[in-house]
């Protein structure tokens, strides 16, 4: 069924809406996908803020263009579902791969875009090894932390010795008397 102009215009335009805000996309291709296993792979998605849409590839293609990004020419084709990642990228591509996983005759992962490089299916499931977002957060927040709680246990280690020695003093003094 062929679609109007305006729904081309559309189609672009919202295809372009969520990749100015994502800062990687997974291609992916399903086969034969029931509208439930589509809705449980985008309450995945959205649960780490992410996003899947069945694609049109030539309008796709046009949306990356218009926006600068590379066009992944060999992955545009067949049945095309796309998983755009916002900040948190790597949990995107995670939870896709998991998805691919757990329904390998449904979906499959083709590639990617992110950073204005083109990635293969192995760069994708690489890139969803990275820690998450939250992940590097606490990372951070411990190294920053852990300086600071040597030098606690340091300078207690220093005045509890420095008690100990008035203590056996004050002892010692009130043996002699």
């Amino acid at each position: 069924m062929a679609i109007s102009k305006e729904r081309k215009t559309e189609l672009v335009a919202a295809y372009k809406d969520f990749l100015s805000s994502a800062s990687g996309i997974v291609i992916t291709e399903y086969h034969g996908m029931t509208v439930t296993q589509v809705s449980d792979l985008r309450a995945r998605l959205r649960d780490v803020q992410g996003r899947y849409i069945i694609t049109k590839n030539t309008l796709f293609k046009i949306a990356l263009q218009d926006l600068g990004w590379p066009v992944p020419e060999d992955l545009m084709v067949g049945t095309t579902g796309v998983a755009f990642g916002r900040e948190n990228f790597p949990a995107v591509a995670k939870s896709v791969l998991g998805y691919s996983k757990d329904f390998p005759d449904i979906l499959s992962i083709k590639g990617g875009v992110m950073a204005g490089q083109i990635l293969n299916a192995a760069q994708v499931d690489t890139i969803s090894s990275l820690p998450s977002l939250d992940e590097l957060r606490a990372q951070l927040a411990g190294l920053i932390v852990q300086p600071a709680a040597g030098l606690v246990s340091v300078l207690n280690a220093g005045v509890a010795s420095v008690a100990q020695v008035l203590a056996a003093y004050v002892q010692q003094q009130e043996e002699a008397a």
